[in-house]
């Protein structure tokens, strides 16, 4: 990029920044942060962990946006004195394309940010993966998933936890659930929630016949104390069986793998990665939750969308993904048109492009 065009950048990059710092309000943020460092300084915050988590994790989101907004102003004016100083110093020129990739960047993670408004966005994420009909294709296809899922949250250094693992009979998985610990983890994934469609040369035909899978991504917030979903008891099913993942002596020796079923609804919801049936217990539960909520969510912008004469672009279970891997090698959004042909990177982990355009059709839509 010559200097000309860097710029040019520097002058598209401004607007952005001031918008985006407005947004963010680092000094409001500020006195939101400290009083809440007031409160976790008094006597007997720390008694009750549980009580606290609420506001500890908006300390930690207030934390988030106010370094990004001092890294936004930062960076524009890093680039200015780049510039600046690349009229008389060639060697500054390198740096200061350096200092444009970055920011862009950052403009970009604020932005997305901006997309995040759900009440439950910041939440952590429960991903729920699980086969259609087809048996080993399907049971493939899901383990195929399952591993993009986990390739990406690695990617963006997010921890994972899994809930409930369970092997295919001969390939893949019967069915995976696993727990995305970061901040705004539950509002980037659950742009993935739906159908994913895969078509390719199966490796478990003979014949080399052309296959087509499905498998279902539900994805749903982990919830805190302060979100309260009721479950009476005649609306559950509780079977216990004996785990089958990792486990060493353990596996197939005590039943303290849990399934819960709810019967309103056909949900059903398994742990067993505890040694504990009651710890398996409490997170089945949590998980079950989570679903249900994410359910009644999604029953009332049906609703709102009924109501103006709209189409649902997410309804349960819509299919929302097509892999293709043969004839041709292409991975499109169903929702939004967007599409790649480096298959091998999609199923790697690299969702970022696929993600930012459904946030932002989502929040275009909104606005409209």
């Amino acid at each position: 990029m010559d200097f000309d065009s860097l710029v040019r950048a520097k002058n598209e990059l401004e607007p952005r920044v001031r918008q985006l710092t407005a947004h963010l309000d680092a000094e409001k943020k500020a006195l939101e942060l400290e009083q809440i460092e007031e409160k976790t300084a008094a006597p007997g915050f720390w008694d009750d962990p549980e009580a606290a988590k609420p506001l500890l994790k908006k300390r930690g989101a207030l934390g988030d946006d106010i370094t990004l907004s001092k890294k936004l102003s930062a960076g524009i004016e890093d680039l200015e004195t780049a510039l600046e100083l690349s009229r008389d110093d060639a060697d500054m020129h390198g740096e200061a394309e350096s200092l444009e990739s970055s920011l862009r960047g950052a403009i970009e993670d604020a932005e997305l940010r901006m997309m995040l408004s759900g009440d439950l966005d910041s939440n952590n994420a429960i991903v729920a993966i699980a086969p259609g009909a087809g048996g080993t294709e399907s049971q493939d296809w899901a383990a195929m998933l399952l591993r993009m899922y986990l390739r990406f949250c690695e990617s963006k250094g997010w921890a994972t936890e899994m809930l409930d693992y369970q092997d295919g009979e001969e390939a893949g998985i019967k069915g995976a659930t696993i727990l995305v610990t970061a901040p705004y983890a539950y509002g980037y994934l659950r742009a993935e929630a739906g159908v994913h469609r895969l078509v390719r040369i199966s490796p478990f035909d003979a014949a080399k016949r052309r296959h087509t899978s499905f498998a279902a991504v539900y994805v749903s917030p982990e919830l805190d104390d302060t979100i309260n979903v009721d479950i009476p008891d005649k609306d559950l099913k509780i079977d216990v069986f004996r785990a089958s993942g990792a486990g060493g002596q353990h596996v197939n020796r005590t039943e303290s793998a849990v399934r819960f079923t709810h019967l309103p609804t056909g949900i059903v919801v398994s742990c067993q990665n505890e040694r504990s049936q009651i710890k398996n217990r409490a997170t089945a539960l949590k998980v079950l939750k989570g679903r249900l909520y994410e359910l009644e969510q999604q029953k009332f912008l049906d609703k709102v969308a009924a109501a103006s004469g709209e189409k649902s672009d997410v309804a349960w279970g819509s299919q929302i993904r097509s892999y293709v891997l043969q004839p041709y090698q292409m991975v499109k959004d169903h929702r939004t048109s967007y599409e790649t042909s480096q298959t091998q990177k999609v199923l790697d982990g690299d969702l970022d492009g696929f993600i930012r355009t459904q946030l932002l059709a989502k929040s275009l839509k909104t606005e409209g």
